[in-house]
């Protein structure tokens, strides 16, 4: 079976620590330098697919263009977790009354939606439906990058937690531009990672 590395973007315009960015926003020149920084790949690795938020779009496109690899896919399986609108742009301590509400009762009800959000089932089956999807494009085309987001790529690395991996994801570090891959049995192991400074 071929590897399957998983990437997050570099860093973001206005990111912050707590902060659910907007979709739109785009890689900093920081954020490019992490990418470059985390160069080469893995020996192996033959195709690109992303998520196509624009940070997660920008670096598969630098990778490509610094590398030569080919992006085979864009596909929103890989998009981070949609959070609600009501919490776009906000840290912690701003977020309304609403969203800590669905966030006291989120592990309880994991159908639960606050909003225009996704709920934790149904972000736990889409990133099956990833792991699939990741799988079957390996398959195709060899070992793969894939570039996505840090909420996603926890849940992704903890499938077996069913839902309740979307809080151990929130708790878990993941640095910009860091590599790690993904094993057949869906949980992280430590390959050459190369964390952002």
């Amino acid at each position: 079976m071929a590897d399957i590395w998983l990437m997050r973007h570099g860093a973001y315009e206005g990111h912050r620590p707590g902060y659910h960015a907007p979709h739109e926003a785009a890689l900093t020149q920081e954020g490019r330098e992490q990418v470059r920084r985390s160069l080469p790949l893995p020996e192996g690795v033959t195709a690109i697919v992303t998520s196509p938020i624009p940070r997660a779009r920008q670096t598969a496109t630098l990778v490509s263009h610094l590398t030569g690899l080919p992006i085979v896919a864009t596909s929103g399986l890989l998009a981070e977790w949609r959070a609600p609108s009501i919490v776009l742009g906000r840290t912690a301590e701003t977020y309304p009354p609403a969203y800590r509400a669905w966030r006291a009762r989120r592990l309880a009800n994991p159908f639960l939606r606050c909003e225009d959000g996704e709920s934790l089932t149904d972000l736990h089956t889409r990133t099956r439906h990833c792991a699939a999807f990741l799988h079957h494009t390996a398959g195709r085309h060899g070992p793969l990058l894939a570039v996505s987001h840090t909420l996603f790529l926890g849940v992704l690395t903890r499938l077996a937690e069913g839902p309740a991996a979307f809080v151990t994801a929130a708790k878990t570090s993941w640095q910009f531009a860091e590599l790690r891959i993904l094993t057949t049995h869906q949980r992280t192991t430590t390959g050459p990672q190369r964390p952002a400074p």
